[in-house]
């Protein structure tokens, strides 16, 4: 009996290190797997944050563009406004200097218009 039971022992002990080595296998396997997926997942990740970077870069690259043409334009007609004040303001002066009693008269006429006007 003694034979029976080492030889029981011995099948025991090989069906034991069968399992154990497939469930090294799966295991080994499903880490893997798992590793695989991880590796699709992170990448599908740093490239959707790739995209993400490059539209924002994008974006805020046309944003700076617009800025400096809106800043642009508004310079260009800040300047015309300032040099047509200033060539009315000319013209007035010279006015002035020409018929500075008309200029008196027109200046009180304004004046009187625009009291009564302010009155009401």
């Amino acid at each position: 009996m003694n034979k029976e039971v080492q030889t029981n022992e011995n099948a025991t002990h090989g069906r034991i290190e069968q399992h154990a080595e497939r469930v090294k296998q799966a295991t080994s396997e499903a880490v893997a797997s798992s590793k695989e997926k991880f590796d699709r997942a992170a990448d599908h990740v740093e490239e959707g944050l790739h995209r993400a970077t490059d539209k924002a870069a994008h974006a805020a690259n046309r944003t700076t563009e617009k800025v400096a043409e809106a800043k642009e334009r508004s310079r260009a007609a800040y300047d015309q406004a300032k040099d047509r004040a200033d060539e009315w303001l000319d013209e007035v002066r010279e006015f002035v200097r020409e018929k500075p009693v008309q200029a008196v008269a027109i200046a009180l006429g304004a004046g009187w218009l625009l009291g009564r006007i302010l009155r009401r």
